[in-house]
């Protein structure tokens, strides 16, 4: 077990075995939840842990940005 400092805004440093050990690097998302008195902090999932398992979209992310943005304009008119 180690022990964290909680400095002025809040922010605690994890120390550097424990992020080794759990792969956590700059820019993971963690997620804090508080249960029973207790603090669990746990790695979060984010759209790009799925790579590779979600399918291929048919049209090119590009052009599937551009349709959303003309139906976003559409909606606003």
């Amino acid at each position: 077990m180690k022990a964290v400092k909680v400095l002025p805004k809040g922010q605690i440093t994890l120390p550097k075995e424990i992020r080794k050990d759990l792969n956590i690097k700059e820019g993971d998302t963690l997620v804090v939840e508080k249960k029973d008195g207790d603090i669990i902090l746990r790695k979060g999932k984010t759209i790009f842990n799925y790579i590779g398992f979600l399918p291929k979209p048919d049209i090119p992310i590009e052009e599937m940005i551009e349709k959303a943005i003309e139906e976003a304009v559409k909606e606003r008119v």
